[in-house]
């Protein structure tokens, strides 16, 4: 914890000493917004504090927001605003484009790689500086290529008065990919590996290579827009294979635990640090004022999907039948993946970090099923709105293991010895049965994705499956929608709990019932406001038959939908334009020679 300490107040130093300026003493030896480069990049110690100033740029996400993943979103989200053809260059805003200092993070890391050459001391030191300095380049471009195919690429910070430099177009997608590449080899190259789980280390930096290479190859592979691109798809699953092995044979990292309690210790700890999981994790500590905002997982903004609800297999290792997908919220729970209780909400579950003693009520509004993973259990480490003290995970040894399978799998190289080393080692921790190399297609998973193909397609599918359940709500799910090319996902109505028909239930689990649904406050089905006072009810239509915010699908039964999704505003996800989002036209008339994404 020290170290800890000792990190976070260099990094404020370096925010200061970068930007602002925090006393006068300062301000004498350095101009207010720049670094005497000269005077500063003389020692280790002064790269080390300089690349403190970078962790910012790493974080941890507890939500699945703007994928199939969510059932119903309140929030006002860019993408669902795409889905609906509401956003073109006038009404995007800077978006990812600005997003979250990109540029300001990309002058910043060239800065200190320009200057790094003048520090005196042990070379392979230097040399993790500059590959972690590199590395956090690659991140920063590799957001850009997902959001808008490609970026001018800048490897030095550009002078106020080189205007070729700053009106220059974007670079190929080609050229910024493979530059993003040449940063993180040198960073797993040269970084030195380490026995830190909150600093970035070597296998850090192999975990990121193999997320963007096996980003990039699938991309490559599923993308028709950039075909002439598809023959080099291999080359960066061949790299997503070596980064995972790499990390794999290192013997420093193991799936933890057993049972369900295992994998939710992962995602409601206060302390990961001993967890031989963690790759790299947030460290959240209530003495350092290090705190998030994983209360707001339940019934915030946002409820779980029930297409991420029916993506759990049954208990005995099938997928559901037409007959599970009937089944109402206190049923659908039963002789399931131990992790579908551990990430939706469960008839009964008691939300004790909230000092709560009665069971939670499902919000119909939403959909139903409340996300619970990530939600702080007790009242040490729930503390309300941005209070709460839990670790959140960066990288996880479970996704290396799902990498290794998924670059494996569409390599057409994957083996069942191949499953038992991944995929089946996440099985094995929630006790569910093993994968087989012959698993038959399930007929769902085809139709969700109908462009993969090949011998290995049946395993390609579950692979994908056991990818979505094992890694849900951790921020993973659109960027995997996007590269897989399956945007006709999101065509698909959002859907919440099933329900026979309108009326009361118990959704506890209690035998007593806490939650209604009627078609209009004119008719309450015969009940009496008495009878209802102690349950959350809700409406299809006011009492002028206007509808609300929620419908049945089937009319007076089925799946909670949305209003919001119905035909008069539907989803529609044009191919291959809504892969990427527009530049704004501020962008544009800054810099006349950017040019719009493909299809915009």
């Amino acid at each position: 914890m020290k170290q800890l300490k000792t990190i976070y107040a260099v990094a404020t130093f370096m925010g200061c000493a970068l930007f602002t300026g925090c006393n006068d003493d300062y301000l004498q030896k350095y101009p207010e917004d720049s670094l005497n480069e000269e005077a500063f990049f003389k020692t280790l110690t002064d790269l080390e504090t300089y690349t403190n100033g970078f962790y910012g740029m790493f974080g941890a996400s507890y939500d699945d927001l703007f994928s199939d993943n969510i059932g119903h979103g309140t929030g006002d989200y860019t993408f669902s605003q795409k889905l609906k053809g509401r956003i073109d260059e006038t009404k995007i805003g800077s978006f990812g484009w600005k997003k979250d200092g990109v540029w300001e993070n990309i002058h910043d890391i060239n800065f200190m790689l320009v200057n790094a050459h003048k520090v005196e001391g042990d070379e392979n030191e230097k040399k993790h500086y500059i590959g972690l300095a590199r590395l956090c380049r690659a991140l920063q471009y590799y957001g850009l290529i997902k959001n808008y195919g490609s970026a001018p690429w800048y490897s030095a910070p550009i002078a106020t008065d080189d205007e070729e430099a700053l009106y220059k177009t974007q670079d190929s997608r080609s050229l910024v990919v493979d530059s993003v590449m040449a940063d993180l080899q040198y960073a797993c190259d040269y970084m030195q590996e380490g026995s830190s789980r909150t600093r970035v280390t070597r296998y850090a930096a192999l975990g990121y290579m193999a997320r963007i290479a096996l980003h990039e190859g699938t991309f490559r592979k599923y993308h028709e827009e950039i075909s002439e691109l598809a023959g080099t798809a291999n080359s960066f699953l061949e790299k997503a294979v070596w980064a995972t092995d790499e990390i794999m044979s290192s013997g420093q990292f193991e799936i933890t635990g057993k049972g369900a309690a295992a994998y939710r210790d992962l995602f409601t700890n206060p302390d990961l640090s001993k967890n031989k999981e963690m790759i790299l994790f947030s460290d959240y500590d209530k003495d350092l004022n290090r705190k998030n905002n994983t209360s707001t997982v339940l019934n915030w903004q946002w409820n779980l999907s029930r297409s991420l609800a029916d993506s759990y297999l049954k208990s005995d290792g099938t997928p559901i039948t037409e007959a599970d997908r009937t089944k109402t919220f206190v049923d659908m729970f039963t002789d399931r993946d131990p992790r579908m209780a551990e990430t939706i909400m469960y008839p009964g579950f008691i939300n004790e970090g909230d000092n709560s003693t009665l069971p939670t009520k499902i919000v119909l509004d939403y959909g139903g099923l409340g996300q619970i993973k990530f939600l702080p259990r007790t009242d040490a480490t729930y503390g309300g709105w941005g209070e709460n003290i839990t670790d959140l995970p960066i990288i996880r040894y479970a996704e290396i293991l799902l990498i290794n399978a998924e670059a494996k799998a569409e390599l057409g190289i994957l083996t069942q010895n191949d499953l038992n080393a991944t995929v089946n080692l996440l099985r094995s921790r929630v006790e569910m049965p093993e994968m087989t190399i012959n698993v038959p297609i399930d007929p769902a998973l085809e139709a969700l994705y109908p462009s993969v193909s090949g011998a290995l397609k049946n395993v390609i599918l579950e692979i994908r499956r056991e990818r979505r359940v094992e890694l849900a709500c951790e921020g993973f799910r659109y960027d995997d929608t996007m590269r897989w090319a399956a945007g006709s996902i999101y065509e698909r109505p959002f859907e919440g709990v099933y329900l026979p028909g309108f009326g009361v239930y118990d959704c506890t689990g209690d035998g007593v019932p806490d939650v209604a649904l009627f078609k209009s406050p004119n008719d309450k089905m015969g009940y009496t406001d008495e009878e209802l006072k102690e349950l959350s009810v809700y409406y299809t239509e006011d009492e002028n038959g206007a509808p609300k915010q929620i419908y049945l699908s089937e009319g007076d039964k089925g799946n909670i939908r949305f209003y919001s999704d119905t035909d008069e505003d539907a989803n529609k996800f044009i191919a291959p334009k809504y892969y990427y989002y527009p530049l704004s036209k501020d962008e544009l008339v800054l810099n006349p020679n950017l040019k719009q994404p493909i299809g915009w």
